[in-house]
């Protein structure tokens, strides 16, 4: 069995050396370890891969064994991932098909290594893509009188099905408390980001009239402050006089098809940690 181990914890000498020695003592071999220390905050963070002979004792002990012998002495907070389970990913949509058309290619090349059992939408529009890739889709209408009732259907699907995170792939709709606090740190957005960044409902247009040299693109976790949950991927690229509003809009699109596939993969890979609405992106 392969493993992935995610800790963080107060930092203080031996940290590594107690975990390392924890896995040798359980017949692992360690195949990749990565650490960070916050110093400012003084909190130390790790990420290891493991491959464990057959002889390993059960998962279950080897939870129990971790907590009792490192995680309660050392204040860990930690998660252990198996690599034989594919996470499950639902895509919720709007009207526009960019990102929504990519993540489903790299779906199907295998370049994401995960499960998509449905999409969800409030609008019917991309209904067609889901039909291509042989994916449910559900189609569920929101109005301000009916958020309430459209989120419970949503949550009642995703449980139902086990998801374990959402990816907003251009889904032009506020998400609230209710979903938000089901899934924390486990629903993925995208959204342009200007330098300097401009609001309202056409950015590119403002920013074309402003002149900017710069435009990019930036994916994090949904929290309940719009648009400043931890970033997890961003990126720029340069525009001029010479551009047009259609070549920013291109440009734009191009951008969040990117970052927004290199966020779904640092976070299918574990190489996320969220603390203090940050976060530590692992290589």
């Amino acid at each position: 069995m392969k493993a992935t181990i995610l800790i963080h914890c107060p930092d203080q000498p031996g940290i590594i050396s107690s975990v390392t020695g924890f896995i040798h003592s359980q017949r692992g071999n360690i195949i990749y370890l990565d650490q960070h220390v916050d110093k400012q905050a003084g909190i130390f963070f790790m990420r290891l891969e493991s491959d464990f002979s057959n002889q390993m004792t059960s998962l279950e002990k080897f939870n129990e064994a971790f907590e009792t012998d490192l995680a309660k002495p050392n204040k860990m907070e930690w998660n252990i991932y198996s690599d034989g389970i594919r996470p499950k990913m639902v895509l919720f949509v709007s009207k526009y098909n960019h990102c929504l058309y990519d993540l489903l290619s790299r779906y199907r090349s295998g370049e994401l290594d995960v499960e998509i059992p449905f999409i969800i939408s409030n609008h019917d529009e991309l209904r067609d893509i889901a039909g291509q890739f042989d994916i449910d889709f559900h189609h569920i209408p929101i109005t301000s009188e009916t958020k309430s009732q459209a989120e419970e259907k949503q949550l009642r699907l995703l449980k139902e099905h086990h998801i374990d995170f959402i990816v907003l792939a251009r889904y032009m709709q506020i998400v609230t408390e209710t979903l938000i606090s089901e899934y924390p740190n486990k629903i993925i957005n995208i959204h342009h980001s200007f330098l300097p960044a401009f609001a309202g409902a056409k950015p590119y247009h403002a920013a074309f009239e402003r002149g900017v040299k710069i435009i990019g693109a930036t994916s994090h976790y949904v929290t309940e402050d719009l648009d400043a949950g931890p970033i997890i991927e961003q990126d720029v690229t340069t525009v001029s006089h010479s551009h047009s509003i259609k070549d920013f809009i291109a440009k734009g699109r191009d951008l969040e098809k990117i970052v927004l596939s290199r966020a779904v993969k640092l976070h299918l890979e574990r190489k996320t940690m969220v603390y203090n609405n940050k976060t530590v992106i692992f290589s």
